[in-house]
């Protein structure tokens, strides 16, 4: 990537910290957990990061309110320099743990990366090249599915997100984006003392299906920083694990409904008009033809995924009414 002119882009903005006038030059990664059913996933998602070639890299693994993992946490990770514990600070839930790593990351910039996923060789300096222009402040990668059994005949590509991977109707090139996925994300650290952390009022707490919080938050920081970028670069990859209960069509219903009520709150919390434009483009023109074309695929499993289309935009739509209802009622 070209070197911007960075005078000129500094004295177009003006809230620019002095260290985002250069390159990055150190890495914080937030790797978040709340159960001991997902130890053999949180080791796996830090040793990846730990491979990494990456300059002054740290990890800092946050227990969210589990004495008995963060125990054993303590005793694993003891002898690493480079990782560093710590328990959720705020009130239980992903937003509240994602904070805290926030606070005790000591890098320029600070990724997120969720505890049954593993980074890809190279996936660090992915990110932290687009950290060269100074009028970027948030670069997300691509996240691949890993099936317990093989992918679901039933499950649309064009719903990968339900289990927080890449999804058919993102982009699938370098890309200018609204907000990069939850699970491999990052921002520069200075961005968070500019407009504060995630809101507790969305985000995942335990095994609930909900989330929202990345999306509220570079909302937030989309009105309040209108001239910085926010990029998606496939090239920074993860594989995604996809436990068995997740792997249902009745999760995937849960999911979908509990996304519609996250993005009520959502839009309510930007108070920004067109906040939902991506949502409403997915809707009205990838799953239209997504469901045509599963109609009359030749493949196995074409109907039932057409189906499925249908089945969970109605229950995302029913999510979204439900929670947009209940704002309502409460100002009356």
């Amino acid at each position: 990537m070209p070197v911007p002119q960075s005078i000129h882009n500094c004295r177009v903005l003006p809230y620019l910290d002095p260290a985002d006038r250069r390159p990055a030059e150190s890495l914080s990664v937030v790797v978040c957990s709340y159960t001991t059913e997902r130890w053999d996933d949180l080791c796996r998602a830090v040793n990846s990061v730990l491979a990494e070639d990456a300059p002054n890299l740290q990890v800092v693994v946050v227990i969210d309110h589990n004495d008995d993992l963060f125990a054993r946490a303590a005793r694993r990770f003891a002898d690493e320099p480079r990782i560093l514990l710590r328990r959720n600070a705020g009130a239980p839930g992903l937003s509240g743990a994602r904070n805290t790593g926030v606070d005790a990351a000591a890098g320029e910039v600070v990724a997120f990366l969720d505890d049954d996923a593993a980074v890809r060789p190279g996936w660090s300096a992915a990110l932290l090249r687009h950290y060269d222009d100074p009028r970027v402040v948030g670069v997300g990668g691509h996240a691949a599915p890993v099936w317990p059994q093989g992918r679901p005949r039933w499950m649309p590509a064009e719903f990968d997100w339900v289990v927080g991977c890449s999804y058919v109707g993102q982009p699938d090139r370098l890309s200018p984006v609204r907000n990069p996925l939850g699970c491999n994300m990052s921002l520069r650290r200075s961005v968070f003392g500019q407009i504060g952390g995630f809101r507790s009022e969305v985000g995942r707490v335990g095994a609930v299906p909900v989330g929202g919080e990345e999306t509220e938050l570079f909302l937030r920081l989309r009105s309040r920083r209108p001239a910085d970028r926010v990029l998606l670069d496939p090239a920074a990859g993860v594989r995604h694990w996809v436990s068995a209960n997740r792997a249902t069509p009745r999760y995937f219903l849960s999911r979908c409904y509990h996304e519609g009520l996250s993005k009520a709150v959502v839009t309510r919390l930007a108070a920004a008009p067109r906040s939902l434009d991506s949502e409403q483009s997915y809707a009205t023109r990838v799953l239209p033809r997504a469901v045509a074309r599963e109609a009359v695929s030749p493949q196995r499993g074409g109907r039932r995924r057409a189906a499925m289309i249908v089945l969970g935009l109605g229950a995302t739509t029913a999510g979204y009414l439900r929670g947009a209802l209940t704002r309502r009622s409460s100002w009356a």
